[in-house]
């Protein structure tokens, strides 16, 4: 069975810093692309930032393009997004998902029919 357990979230004042962790168990993903999304209440699920297997290319919404960092590191099965310059609006419930549709695939997808697994979100919560 697949897991994808998210961590990291919690309350912080505009302006700081978050890390966000997405570890993978039961089945390896390395060979796949992983994204993470958010959704904030009242707003749709939105993508935030996707990056390749091989983790040499990543692609980020415009909302976090320049404060948010994707990494990856498949010996530990593990996703990371840095979040820095935190802003009221990017709170929400941060998703980790993977796009188990291709192995080994360089091109990174933004839309939630794109990926096949997600995680139980973790909350991230920013205050003015």
């Amino acid at each position: 069975q697949v897991h994808l357990i998210e961590s990291g979230g919690g309350l912080v004042q505009a302006g700081g810093s978050l890390r966000l962790s997405c570890a993978a168990s039961g089945r390896t993903f390395s060979s796949y692309a992983m994204g993470w999304f958010r959704h904030a209440p009242g707003k749709e699920r939105e993508f935030v930032a996707a990056i390749s297997w091989s983790g040499d290319n990543t692609y980020y919404a415009d909302s976090v393009k320049g404060r948010a960092t994707i990494s990856s590191d498949n010996a530990k099965n593990t996703v990371y997004l840095q979040m820095n310059s935190l802003k009221p609006e990017d709170t929400a419930v941060y998703y980790c998902a993977v796009d188990g549709r291709y192995r080994y695939h360089y091109e990174l997808y933004d839309k939630l029919n794109d990926y096949n697994y997600w995680g139980q979100g973790t909350q991230v919560t920013v205050s003015s």
